[in-house]
């Protein structure tokens, strides 16, 4: 089983010919509301690939609250874990350029007020060998006590380290598994403006001191790790993007559910990073996570 502690977001998505300059306001092309969230992107991704997934998180008592939560529950996603809390859903504000790249500002509304309990409350309905889903868009506090509680129950935790804020550095040490950008690594590893020597020589110094899983995804091309000793990498599709929100999400969760399901590593990688650039083709972060049986045709 999957467990997806984190965010639950209504994107507000505006389309524009390029993204603007600081200062600068451009001509938008379209607007759509999408359910997102880091969290909730990853938990319906897991599902969508396949396998059980809980969502633990919050959401506000506003008209957002609904939506935000449909399309995981019309997957079959276990939501009795999600609690209903006094002001807004979180937000997201996003802004996607001609060429698929995107700027996002997120509020965080009812996400600000998950708990350490919250965590306590997740992990005691887990059970030795399953898996947990993290990111880094509610509390340090309550990241740090799932993290702590998942160690304690033999719980595996897989953190992606993002958005990257000041307490990331310290909570990837906390994890079993760490996924990350280019830019996340970088600041994990203390290390700025890497090349793809000095990249795998600090996945191999940070692996030696923690024994950590680590995975650091590279866009176009494709995702490099090192676990239990040895590098792996994989790729992902050649594509046109369309719009990027949301593929990092869906390599996470299909990441976890190819885990859950008994793929070997390196399989899983590939498998989560098809689908991630899958993710690319459509708008939205939630709509365009692909199915399992999409990806599956396209390996």
């Amino acid at each position: 089983m999957i467990t997806v502690f984190g965010s639950i977001n209504m994107d507000l998505i505006a389309t524009t010919e390029r993204l603007p300059k600081p200062g600068e306001t451009v001509a938008g092309n379209g607007f759509a509301t999408a359910a997102g969230g880091k969290g909730a992107n990853q938990a319906l991704a897991a599902r969508r690939a396949g396998r059980y997934v809980h969502m633990a998180g919050a959401v506000g008592k506003d008209a957002f609250a609904a939506e935000a939560l449909a399309l995981l529950d019309d997957a079959g996603t276990d939501l009795s874990l999600i609690k209903h809390v006094d002001g807004p859903t979180g937000t997201a504000l996003i802004l996607v350029g001609g060429d698929g790249e995107n700027m996002i500002a997120v509020v965080p509304g009812a996400n600000g007020q998950v708990t350490p309990a919250d965590a306590e409350t997740a992990i005691g309905r887990m059970d030795e060998g399953d898996i947990l889903m993290l990111q880094l868009e509610v509390p340090a506090a309550a990241v740090e006590g799932a993290l702590s509680a998942a160690r304690a129950k033999g719980v595996t935790s897989i953190l992606n380290l993002a958005p990257l804020i000041p307490d990331a550095p310290r909570l990837g040490r906390l994890a079993d598994i760490v996924i990350a950008n280019e830019t996340e690594f970088e600041r994990l590893a203390g290390q700025e403006g890497m090349d793809a020597q000095a990249r795998e020589a600090a996945l191999a110094r940070l692996h030696a001191e923690t024994g950590q899983t680590l995975i650091v995804t590279l866009g176009a091309d494709g995702v490099i790790a090192i676990r239990d000793g040895a590098i792996s990498r994989a790729q992902g599709l050649k594509i046109e993007p369309v719009d990027t929100v949301g593929a990092g999400d869906t390599f996470c969760g299909y990441f976890a559910a190819s885990l859950d399901d008994g793929l070997d590593f390196v399989s899983a990688l590939r498998r989560a990073a098809v689908a991630g650039s899958l993710a690319c083709l459509k708008a939205g972060a939630q709509p365009s996570i692909p199915l399992s049986e999409e990806v599956a045709d396209r390996i």
